[in-house]
């Protein structure tokens, strides 16, 4: 269980149903970033141009769910060793274990919401993006039932 949700300073759960997701997987390091408003993608994958206006996390550990959306406010290219939202200790964390690119995507959001049912992992977890809706995520109880609502 997550106990985000009941923290009294949680964001409510009120965005519009039908506003576009990406899901994106979270190992630990990552995840804590989000919880810092911001996730970095290598500027060569997909999810840096593709449409969308929220974010939602699913978390390879220690829960195995997509537990947490957020809406996106800013998407900002940002070059290895200039200035920017990420310091060498973020390029090492969460970029250079899966690419080797100078160029990142770092997208800016609100507040993590998290959600009031997660989105259990009931096979194989969520690899590259998917895109759904947030009524998708509301109404999923498991991975398999996202992806077959997602788009990827």
């Amino acid at each position: 269980m997550d106990l985000d949700r009941f923290a009294a300073d949680a964001p409510a759960d009120d965005a519009p149903g039908d506003a576009r997701v990406c899901v994106v997987a979270t190992r630990p390091d990552t995840f804590e970033r989000c919880r810092e408003s911001f996730y970095p993608a290598p500027r060569s994958y997909d999810r840096t141009r593709a449409d969308f206006d929220y974010m939602a996390f699913y978390r390879t550990a220690p829960v195995s769910a997509v537990t947490h959306y957020a809406r996106v406010v800013d998407r900002a290219e940002q070059t290895r060793g200039e200035p920017g939202p990420m310091d060498d200790e973020d390029w090492a964390a969460l970029i250079d274990p899966f690419s080797e690119e100078r160029v990142v995507v770092v997208f800016a959001f609100d507040e993590l919401v998290p959600l009031d049912s997660p989105v259990e992992n009931d096979g194989n977890g969520v690899r590259g993006a998917w895109y759904c809706t947030v009524d998708d995520l509301r109404e999923a109880a498991t991975l398999s039932g996202l992806r077959d609502r997602a788009e990827s």
